[in-house]
């Protein structure tokens, strides 16, 4: 009975993992590159960003015993008697998203929001699905203003070594215009209707002890982290989990970390193809149309983290890449680790069909904008 108990969970990722539409692609690519190039594959395990891979880890599983204690469903309740109808309730998630990541980075906001969202939606009729792919899109904006709301942002910050100030001010008029257009988008998606709340499940009981440990190992974590101790760091909270709440660990989503795992493999060795860098070299880079639109394009095939990474080895046009690359964060799912998160998160298979619905237009639109505040009001 305990080893039949105890195989579950492994049994109920695999069926998971066979029914996620992303993982299979993402295997699939694995396998393609694995046959091209068979010599690379005792270096896989280096090409994983692990100390990424433990931050997310940590985060998951706190994030996941604030949940599971009921926290969310508290906080989200408190947050409906405020909001009295649906369209009120979601302009005001979705700005609490994009602030969040202008001083959290744009993952850290998604899992502060996007559980309390869940929570929202579990006591309400609100659509749990559209809320989380406008707060994928708003923490996308959010995140572009600051160098440290987003890991391209950093990295950009660091190699222009331009003062903090100067960064937020060439940002702000892409954040400020693509802001207010997705708050005029998320007025017109969701309605004025007042939001029925379920009597039933107003009350759940919050499990304070799981709360109070998540929160007590929350900062000191994101301390740890932000000071590279990562790996050290998800020690003592999985230790703690394991001890005292194993349930957690259990109904933690592992499968969203071996997308990951996946990703990163399957990114840096297609990034790394002669085919690909040639083609990097011979578009003009030193042009910065050419750069910009280069930003988008990699990051909807690369993710814009890696796509500003490797772009940065052909030009140092800070400005013009980091308009690219946080434009590219739009779009396709992989133009950003923030849209696999949310959508994961969402816990609805059918997400990613209506995220692209609303984020590639968007794109559209971001990458219009951004090229005529770099290029048009230039040339005025």
């Amino acid at each position: 009975m305990d080893a039949a108990d105890s195989a579950h969970p492994l049994r109920l990722l695999f069926r998971n993992l066979c029914k996620d539409t992303f993982f299979l692609i993402l295997l699939a690519g694995l396998g393609v590159l694995s046959v091209a190039a068979p010599n690379r594959l005792a270096s896989y395990p280096a090409l994983v960003d692990w100390p990424t891979i433990a931050t997310l880890t940590g985060l998951l599983l706190l994030t996941k015993g604030m949940e599971m204690g009921g926290a969310m469903h508290w906080l989200g309740h408190r947050l409906i008697k405020l909001m009295s109808t649906e369209r009120a309730a979601a302009l005001c998630l979705v700005m609490a998203a994009a602030l969040l990541s202008t001083v959290l980075t744009n993952d850290v906001a998604l899992f502060v929001v996007v559980p309390l969202t869940l929570g929202v939606c579990r006591i309400t009729d609100m659509p749990a699905t559209r809320l989380i792919v406008f707060e994928a899109l708003a923490v996308n904006a959010g995140s572009a203003l600051t160098p440290i709301g987003n890991p391209q942002n950093l990295f950009i910050w660091q190699f222009s070594k331009v003062p903090f100030g100067h960064f937020v001010l060439h940002m702000l008029p892409l954040v400020l215009i693509t802001m207010l257009a997705l708050l005029a988008l998320t007025a017109c998606a969701f309605s004025q209707r007042a939001i029925m709340v379920s009597d039933e499940q107003a009350h759940a009981p919050m499990d304070r002890y799981l709360v109070g440990l998540s929160l007590a190992l929350y900062l000191p974590f994101l301390v740890a982290a932000d000071q590279h101790y990562q790996l050290w760091a998800l020690l003592p909270v999985c230790a703690a989990f394991a001890l005292l709440r194993p349930r957690v660990l259990a109904n933690l989503d592992w499968g969203l970390l071996m997308v990951f795992v996946l990703m990163f493999v399957d990114l840096r060795l297609v990034a790394g193809l002669a085919s690909v860098r040639d083609a990097m070299a011979g578009i003009g880079l030193a042009q910065a149309q050419h750069l910009y639109f280069a930003g988008i394009a990699a990051s909807q095939v690369v993710s814009n983290v890696p796509a500003a990474i490797a772009l940065a080895e052909y030009s140092r046009d800070w400005k013009v890449l980091a308009y690219g690359v946080n434009v590219g964060g739009f779009g396709f799912m992989v133009g950003s680790l923030a849209n696999l998160i949310a959508l994961r998160m969402s816990g609805d298979r059918r997400a990613w069909i209506m995220f692209h619905g609303y984020s590639l237009p968007f794109l559209g639109f971001a990458a219009a904008l951004g090229y005529a505040l770099l290029f048009l009001g230039a040339s005025a």
